[in-house]
């Protein structure tokens, strides 16, 4: 392939760092690197895993790192100041799906005998919170607190194991800003406390939690160790939710237009090697992310879920051909929609304290979420010949919406132009003026 450098421009900065957590869905960067994406773009890379999500994102702010693998919530949260308060913007998105929710043996027992059966005796999926209810309500009556596991408060894995909850009546608390309160349990039947991925089957084993919701291969795991069931798919709480996030500080990107721009061009190659020929690639892939170096895991487990299956119970491996996604339904473009989902649910459950303007919503949508660098990236890989106009978005008609969505597991419609009025739809949870 011939480098475009007249058309775009040299980059301002030519060495770059960039962050990530040990999961499948930071394949884009692995693969973009592997493959050799950056160096045609003139770009030399260094990955380097990163200790949590709060290390990775004080890391990018402070300029350690050039950017990062980061959850979808976490350019959104830093901007409007949830915890670190340090302009964040995202011109790609990573990822759609990929994360479940797992419980323990214990508690599987527990839900089952609430859980419809099919005709061959395995469990109807979608499993809704409403088999979980019942096994709360009895901990409750005990006196005993029901522990659940998350990876960070404005992660995805939050936001679902939340409405997944809420879906089934299961209150799973508010934030509480304003009164110095940030636990989220406030008024909660369900405690939620984060502990890292990696950690999540070890801690539940140990019994400090009954369940969590992560990304692979960290469910998976729990499987392979024969000490929890996954019992549903991020999938079937919102049919292709965005997950993961490629971020960079406003400043950073400032300063090095043409940089940031070769950068998404060559994780936009990455992500539609990852899904091409219905994900012919994928083998490919879970060699390169097996490497200590990147997640670490044995592949086996990897490609339990990123070859188009989910084993849920031990023997129990059905086909979800979208649990992974990279670039099919225009996964890369970083929508506003998306955005405005995850700015609704941080005001659901009260890490926005106050009401906003549906107006506010698109205002923090657009000051973070960029389509307008991943236009340009795009553009460039179209005139480069290395991909056609048809693999993305019509740019000319792009509004940054996605048409509303109806694939949650609640039925309940989602349409990003219309944020207050979708919060008026949930009947757990803040809305209008309400305040914890």
């Amino acid at each position: 392939m011939q480098v475009a450098w007249a058309d775009l421009g040299e980059p301002e900065i030519e060495d770059l760092k960039f962050g990530f957590i040990k999961l499948t869905d930071m394949a884009p960067l692995a693969v973009a690197y592997e493959n050799g994406y950056f160096e045609d773009e003139g770009l030399y890379v260094t990955l380097e895993a990163q200790a949590n999500w709060k290390v990775l994102l004080d890391r990018v702010i402070d300029g350690e790192l050039d950017g990062a693998h980061m959850l979808a919530g976490q350019p959104l949260g830093a901007t409007i100041g949830i915890g670190t308060q340090s302009p964040i913007i995202t011109a790609f998105s990573m990822d759609l799906n990929g994360n479940a929710i797992t419980v323990s043996n214990d508690i599987w027992e527990q839900m089952e005998q609430h859980v419809p059966k099919q005709a061959d005796g395995k469990p109807q999926h979608p499993i809704k919170a409403d088999a979980l209810k019942p096994v709360v309500e009895s901990y409750l009556d005990d006196g005993k607190a029901f522990n659940m596991g998350m990876v960070f408060p404005v992660s995805t894995h939050n936001y679902e194991l939340r409405y997944w909850l809420a879906a089934g009546g299961i209150h799973p608390g508010f934030y509480a800003p304003k009164a110095g309160d940030n636990s989220g349990q406030l008024e909660a039947d369900v405690l939620l406390s984060v502990t890292p991925p990696p950690q999540m089957p070890a801690t539940m084993e140990a019994g400090t939690i009954y369940g969590y919701c992560v990304g692979e291969p960290w469910n998976q795991q729990a499987v392979f160790k024969g000490i929890g069931v996954p019992v549903v798919t991020d999938y079937e709480i919102w049919k292709n939710n965005p997950e993961k996030v490629f971020g960079v500080s406003k400043s950073w990107a400032e300063e090095n237009p043409n940089t940031h721009i070769r950068v998404v061009k060559a994780m936009i190659r990455a992500a539609h090697w990852l899904d091409e020929n219905d994900n012919a690639n994928r083998p490919a892939a879970v060699e390169i992310l097996a490497k200590s170096e990147y997640v670490g895991a044995d592949a086996e487990v990897i490609a339990n879920s990123m070859t188009g299956t989910f084993e849920y119970e031990k023997g129990d491996k059905r086909d979800v051909p979208d649990f992974n996604v990279f670039f099919r339904h225009n996964a890369t473009y970083p929508y506003y929609s998306d955005a405005i989902w995850y700015l609704t649910q941080m005001r659901r459950w009260g890490q926005i304290p106050d009401q906003k303007s549906d107006e506010w919503y698109m205002d923090i949508a657009k000051s973070v979420y960029r389509p307008d660098i991943y236009q340009q990236a795009a553009e460039a890989l179209i005139d480069d010949g290395v991909l056609s106009a048809s693999d993305f978005p019509n740019f000319t008609e792009e509004d940054g919406f996605r048409a509303p969505q109806t694939h949650f597991i609640d039925n309940i419609v989602y349409d990003g132009k219309q944020p207050n009025a979708y919060l008026e739809k949930f009947s757990i949870g803040l809305k209008g003026k309400d305040e914890v």
